[in-house]
């Protein structure tokens, strides 16, 4: 029961990553938007990234535990 609430909310969790992830990939860099708002861009790519990287591997191991405990 717990590992399916788990899941739940990691998937939850990964489908507004990856929304973020595309919100944040516009068209203002085809128009050549300003360097320094790259470089503070940057760092917040980097977290969605591995926080996508981390929860994507979270829900792997709960789908296997769930496909294991049934």
């Amino acid at each position: 029961m717990i590992f399916n609430l788990l899941e739940i909310i990691v998937a939850v969790l990964l489908i507004v990553v990856i929304l973020l992830q595309m919100q944040g990939s516009g068209l203002s860099g085809a128009f050549g938007g300003s360097g320094e708002f790259f470089r503070s861009k940057r760092s917040m790519e980097k977290l969605l990234m591995w926080s996508t990287v981390v929860l994507a591997i979270f829900f792997g191991l709960f789908s296997i535990i769930l496909l294991i405990v049934h």
